[in-house]
């Protein structure tokens, strides 16, 4: 009898601490919580981070960290909660400190270390539409022709690459939504000029297509490039730009490289017929 009620006793007090135990652990769970209304986001879209907590504590707000990529710290906001117990903020993605793509995340802390939850979210990366190392740049097909600066939402780029024929830019892209894409493309790369050799002369108007379709853009300028906001809808895939000029397909430094090859071919040979013994 012992022996059993030992065994009663043992198995009384495994039970009461496997109850107690998670019991203890579950205080703080939920007790604040954080969502994001979409998982990907693209430069320049607005991010609507929410949340909630179980209990208001008096002389605190939510505090709320966005952590890049590359870990560096984006953000910090301080949220009052509300009678309801909630909280929230919109933030626009996008600037100097958003400029690394992948996965970025939303911690928010409440009172204490023990009131802590996040969430993540995808986001394309940012940066200036500046062409150069300060902005956000796509380069062509072949990079040694240059690159483009840019900026897109609802989508992603795939490639730039000139069409020598059409006189033209073709831009492959990806999309997620309807949004537009603004290119600025140097002059060097692609223009539309007035003058007779395509390169001179007053400017002249762009042609775009989207998926073979005319559609209106806007375009600014300067002396070095030009600046045209086109709209594309969710699946389209092709955005052609046709101009006066386009860069060759082997574009200036290639042609320079391979004009010096043959130089050096040409020497190089008359070099060893001029050794070459005679008969």
């Amino acid at each position: 009898m012992n022996t059993l009620y030992a065994t009663l006793a043992l198995f009384t007090i495994l039970a009461t601490g496997s109850v107690a135990v998670p019991a203890f652990a579950q205080e703080f769970v939920d007790a604040v919580t954080v969502s994001t209304d979409k998982e990907a986001y693209e430069d320049g879209e607005t991010i609507t981070v929410s949340g909630s907590v179980r209990e208001r504590l008096s002389g605190y707000d939510v505090s709320i960290t966005v952590i890049a990529a590359n870990g560096n710290i984006v953000t910090i906001q301080q949220l009052p909660v509300s009678d309801e117990n909630t909280f929230g903020i919109d933030l626009t993605a996008g600037g100097p400190l958003w400029r690394s793509a992948g996965e970025y995340t939303v911690k928010v802390l409440y009172g204490t270390a023990t009131r802590t939850a996040e969430t993540s979210f995808e986001f394309g990366g940012s940066g200036d539409i500046i062409p150069g190392p300060k902005g956000k740049t796509f380069p062509l097909a072949n990079p040694e022709d240059g690159s483009v600066g840019y900026s897109i939402k609802g989508g992603k780029i795939l490639s730039i690459t000139p069409d020598v024929q059409a006189k033209s830019l073709i831009v492959e892209i990806e999309t997620t939504d309807d949004g537009e894409v603004k290119l600025i493309i140097p002059r060097s790369i692609l223009d539309a000029r007035l003058g007779p050799d395509g390169m001179s002369g007053e400017d002249d108007s762009f042609f775009v297509l989207v998926d073979g379709a005319e559609v209106d853009f806007e375009e600014t300028t300067t002396s070095e490039d030009r600046t045209l906001t086109i709209p594309f809808e969710d699946g389209n895939t092709q955005i052609e730009i046709i101009g006066t000029f386009v860069i060759p397909e082997f574009g200036t430094i290639a042609v320079i490289i391979l004009a010096v090859a043959i130089v050096s071919i040409v020497a190089i040979s008359r070099s060893r017929l001029s050794i070459l013994p005679k008969y």
